[in-house]
C-alpha cells in the first residue's frame, strides 16, 4: 500500500493569462485512484498562516491569503493570484507536511502537488507561490519532530528558492540537480548543486546523481528526505533541457529508493516539474514516479500500515 496526499483545492480553475497547465493534479488523482486499493488517501489540512511566516515574509502571505499580489510578483509567478488560487497555495504546503508525517511512519508517501521550490521570502517565482519544501522542512525540525532533514531536488531546474530560505541552518542541507544553463538565469547556493550541461542523457545524468548523493547523504546523515521529483528533466520536456527517457526517470528513482533504503531514511515526495501540452502524458510520468518510490519504499507488514 503506497500513502498519496491530496487535497480537492489542488485541481482548480484555471486563472486568466496562466500558461500553466492546471489540468495536471487532477490527472495525477485520477491515475492513482485507478489504482484502487493499492493506494492510502490523506487529505491534509490548509498549512497555518503562523507555519507559511516562518519562512515567507508575512506581507507576502497576506498578499498571497488576501488574492491582492501587485502586479510585479504575478508576473514573476506566472499567473494572478485569484481567491482559488489563494486556498491551492495553503492545500499545498499543508500536503507536504502531511507526507513528510506519514513518510516517518510507513516509509514513503507523496503528495500529488508540491515541489514549488523558486518561491522566495518576498514573492513567488516560477509557477510556485509558497515554497513547501522549507516550510516542511522548518517545521520539521522546530518541533522537534527530527534533527535533521534533506531536500533532495531532481527537477531540472536548480532548487533556488529552497536553498535561500534554509541557508546557513545546519539542520536543513539543499541538494539540486539540474540543467545548469536553465531557468533560473541567476542560481542560489544549496549545500551541493550539481549543474548538468544541455543534453546529458540516462547515463550522464545517473551517473552524476549516484556520485555526488550518496556522499552527500553520508556527510549529512538527515533524518528524513524530502524529495523534489520533477519529470521535467524528460528529453520531451517543454521546459527542460536534459535528455532522460522514461527508463531513465524510472532508474533515478529506483536509485534514490535504493539509497535512502540503505541508510533506513524515510522519503516523501513531491511532484515538482512537468511541462507540456500533453497533460496526460505528463501525469503518466509523475504517477510512475510516486509508484517507482513506493513499491520500493512503503513497509510491507499489514500491520505498520493503516489507513
Amino acid at each position: 500500500m503506497i500513502h498519496v496526499v491530496h487535497h480537492p483545492a489542488y485541481v482548480t480553475e484555471a486563472p486568466a493569462r496562466s500558461t500553466y497547465r492546471w489540468g495536471k493534479n487532477g490527472a495525477i488523482r485520477d491515475l492513482l485512484c485507478a489504482r484502487g486499493d493499492a493506494v492510502v488517501w490523506t487529505e491534509p489540512e490548509l498549512i497555518p498562516p503562523g507555519w507559511l511566516e516562518a519562512v515567507h515574509d508575512p506581507d507576502y502571505v497576506a498578499e498571497v491569503l488576501e488574492a491582492r499580489v501587485p502586479p510585479d510578483k504575478t508576473r514573476r509567478i506566472g499567473f494572478p493570484i485569484t481567491e482559488q488560487v489563494a486556498h491551492r497555495a495553503r492545500a499545498v504546503p499543508g500536503g507536504t507536511w502531511v507526507a513528510a508525517m506519514l513518510a516517518l511512519k510507513h516509509g514513503f508517501a507523496a503528495n500529488t502537488a508540491g515541489g514549488s521550490h523558486h518561491a522566495l521570502a518576498t514573492t513567488g517565482a516560477g509557477y510556485c507561490v509558497f515554497n513547501d519544501l522549507a516550510v516542511a522542512a522548518v517545521r520539521l525540525v522546530e518541533q522537534g519532530v527530527v534533527g535533521r532533514v534533506a531536500i533532495i531536488d531532481c527537477d531540472v531546474h536548480q532548487g533556488d528558492g529552497t536553498a535561500a530560505l534554509t541557508a546557513g541552518r545546519a539542520d536543513i542541507m539543499t541538494y539540486s540537480i539540474h540543467a545548469e544553463k536553465n531557468f533560473p538565469a541567476r542560481k542560489a547556493r544549496s549545500t551541493l548543486d550539481v549543474g548538468l550541461p544541455d543534453g546529458v542523457d540516462d547515463a550522464g545524468y545517473l551517473a552524476q546523481l549516484e556520485a555526488t548523493l550518496a556522499p552527500f547523504l553520508d556527510e549529512h546523515r538527515p533524518d528524513i528526505i524530502l524529495y523534489q521529483a520533477g519529470v521535467d528533466p524528460f528529453v520531451d520536456d517543454r521546459l527542460g533541457r536534459l535528455a532522460l527517457t522514461q527508463a531513465g526517470l524510472i532508474a533515478r528513482e529506483t536509485l534514490i529508493a535504493d539509497l535512502a533504503l540503505d541508510r533506513g531514511l524515510p522519503l516523501a515526495s513531491t511532484v515538482g516539474g512537468g511541462y507540456g501540452d500533453d497533460v496526460l502524458a505528463i501525469a503518466e510520468r509523475h504517477v510512475t514516479a510516486i509508484l517507482t518510490l513506493g513499491e520500493k519504499l512503503s513497509r510491507r507488514n499489514p500491520a505498520t500500515i493503516e489507513a
